[in-house]
């Protein structure tokens, strides 16, 4: 005898739906269980503020400030209206172009034997060795350029040696040394812009104050025109032993 089932009452029917519903169920715990956080309770920490009621002082004085009211607003000045007469036309004034034309002629001629010519000497500036004429020191004298030469040279050493002084202060440090001194005899025989270059500022105020001391000479002459003449003079600064 065959026995028959009822299809409607069959467990099995739905049998796949149900497993996946399972396996859902059972991976969201899963997850749920591998996420969940613990914390420890003694770390966490409750601040309760308590304030009491506030008290109230009746007894607080109170001080009365007399503050005197504002002034009034200042009274608005009234308007005053001035009536102004016609202002009189004024002429306008012609500037006339004073530009000149090719057809209009110079009424007045200038000559250019009228015009002044103002000659500026030229201060020009020649080696000693090559100036035509040396500059003349006084009482020096000579039938040429090089008897002069040699004159002013001759001089000028005689004039260091003469009003040559070592400096007390130079001599109780033990200074010594060359004293290049640079200078120029100007077109009017006068000595100017004396430089010096030593090994001490002692020495080479010496240096500046015996060129200081040379007199005024002829100047030197270029093409028969007095010139400015440049010239070295080295001063040495010995100590004896």
């Amino acid at each position: 005898m065959q026995v028959k089932k009822n299809p409607d009452v069959d467990v099995n029917r739905n049998s796949g739906l149900y497993f996946a519903i399972g396996l859902c169920l059972m991976l969201l715990t899963t997850n749920g269980l591998l996420n969940y956080k613990t914390y420890d309770k003694q770390d966490i920490a409750l601040d309760i503020l308590q304030m009491g009621e506030l008290e109230v002082e009746d007894d607080i004085p109170i001080v009365d400030v007399n503050i005197p009211p504002p002034p009034p607003p200042p009274q608005a000045a009234p308007e005053v209206i001035t009536i102004v007469e016609d202002v009189e036309e004024v002429e306008e004034t012609v500037i006339e172009s004073t530009e000149t034309s090719m057809e209009e002629a110079i009424e007045e001629r200038v000559e250019v034997s009228d015009v002044d010519v103002e000659e500026v000497e030229e201060d020009i500036s020649v080696p000693f060795t090559v100036v035509e004429k040396v500059p003349i020191w006084p009482g020096c004298t000579g039938n040429n350029n090089d008897e002069l030469k040699k004159c002013f040279q001759d001089q000028m050493v005689k004039h260091v040696n003469k009003n040559f002084e070592y400096p007390q202060q130079a001599l109780e440090l033990q200074i010594r040394g060359k004293v290049f001194v640079m200078f120029v005899i100007d077109s009017k025989g006068y000595v100017a812009n004396v430089q010096v270059r030593g090994p001490d500022k002692i020495l080479e105020k010496e240096a500046s104050r015996i060129i200081a001391l040379i007199p005024k000479m002829e100047p030197g002459k270029q093409r028969g025109k007095p010139v400015t003449i440049p010239y070295s003079l080295p001063i040495n600064f010995v100590l004896a032993d």
